[in-house]
């Protein structure tokens, strides 16, 4: 007799897990970063810009309040204390100090401490019992950097700049725009091996130059950099079953026949500036946190920064430099304002904006070239890591010393 079998008890339902990629569980610190990453120095506006006036300002999720006395650009947390109206809507009543508009409460420049209430007298006992938090500032190139972080000491901003600044005498232009979409969106486009072949085929900056249509590239580590190093370019393919695809064009230029890095983009007939060919960039586009990309050419280089200011929006900072000084700069301003402020930092850059605005990630799903996505995220992961546990040892150091 055959002694039929029951069947096993079903194991308990599992959640489905997702493929690696759909999500950001696999970088925890990256994940969190809506807000940006603390402990940096940030671009915020243009040195010019700011006056004796107070000028409203945002940065990591944080309103901030600059103001310019004795030459001086100072940063306040942007909320009177008192009753929370925003201290930019203030003025300058006595020389190093801004008082609110609502009840005359008047905060020390420097270091923040309500040193006067002009609607309770001079003897008014709050004096010196609230202090306003500050955040250090520094100038440097004609633009105000912000250090954002939580009251330890800053690190010098020579460390956080290009290493190649401090190489040279140089002069640039740049345009500054408030933007819609995530920072960390648009940090991945712009360290983005694949959408740069399709989106800007049609921007007037490569109006006569053929983009490539894909690329073999590997990431390598320089310092606190990473960079894109092609392996391979390929400018004309045949897709099975649906024909030809190719972003050359009777009017653009013939594209190269081998791959080129800025190692040796000088064999093309484009000598590289020695400042340049100095740092030895293992390839021509390299990224860095807190999120600032750098794109080398042979004789000036393209710097993006993309600074958090609220959910869901980001500050676009687009640079451009020349290693030339005095009259030699004439021709550098005349070329960026005649054209590259408009076609690069302009529609060529607005095709970014129009995307990483539209960006909705996660979900996603990634393909090869998205590598240069993972390894970004990568970076971010362990620098911010072993950034947060040196900020805190710093800080244990600055209590002590108390």
């Amino acid at each position: 007799m055959v002694q039929a079998q029951q069947p096993q008890a079903s194991p308990p339902s599992q959640p489905k897990r997702r493929r690696p990629g759909q999500d950001w569980k696999a970088w925890p610190q990256y994940d969190a970063a809506e807000l940006g990453l603390r402990g940096y120095w940030y671009p915020v506006t243009w040195s010019s810009k700011v006056t004796g006036t107070p000028q409203r300002q945002t940065l990591c999720g944080e309103k901030l309040v600059l103001i310019r006395d004795g030459g001086e650009v100072y940063a306040l947390a942007d909320r009177c204390p008192h009753r929370g109206v925003p201290l930019s809507l203030g003025r300058q009543e006595f020389p190093g100090t801004l008082t609110c508009a609502y009840h005359g409460w008047t905060f020390d420049l420097e270091s923040g401490k309500l040193c006067a209430v002009l609607t309770d007298g001079p003897k008014s006992p709050i004096c010196g019992k609230v202090v306003q938090k500050t955040h250090p500032v520094e100038e440097r190139h004609g633009i105000v950097w912000v250090y954002l972080g939580d009251g330890e000491e800053p690190h010098p901003l020579d460390e956080q700049l290009p290493e190649e600044w401090r190489d040279g005498s140089f002069v640039l232009g740049g345009s500054m725009q408030d933007r819609r979409g995530d920072w960390r969106y648009a940090c991945e486009n712009g360290f983005d091996e694949g959408h740069a072949k399709y989106l800007h085929r049609t921007s007037l900056w490569r109006l006569f130059r053929t983009m490539p249509t894909w690329n073999i590239t590997s990431i390598e580590r320089q310092g606190r950099w990473i960079h894109r190093v092609q392996k391979e370019v390929h400018f004309r393919d045949e897709h099975s079953g649906l024909g030809v695809w190719t972003n050359y064009r009777w009017w653009k230029k013939k594209p190269p026949e081998r791959v080129f890095n800025i190692g040796n983009v000088g064999d093309l007939g484009k000598p590289v500036h020695p400042v340049i060919g100095r740092q030895e960039f293992p390839g021509y586009t390299s990224i860095s946190v807190p999120g600032v990309l750098r794109v080398v050419y042979p004789d000036f280089i393209h710097y993006e920064w993309w600074v958090p200011t609220e959910p869901g929006h980001h500050r676009y900072v687009g640079i451009m430099i020349q290693y030339r000084e005095g009259l030699s700069t004439l021709p550098f301003y005349l070329k960026y304002f005649g054209g590259i402020r408009w076609f690069f930092h302009g529609q060529f850059s607005q095709q970014d904006e129009w995307m990483v605005g539209e960006t909705d990630a996660p979900p996603e799903r990634l393909y090869r070239p998205d590598a240069s996505l993972t390894a970004w995220r990568k970076l971010v992961e362990e620098t911010t890591t072993t950034h947060e546990a040196a900020r805190a040892a710093k800080a244990r150091r600055q209590d002590y010393d108390v």
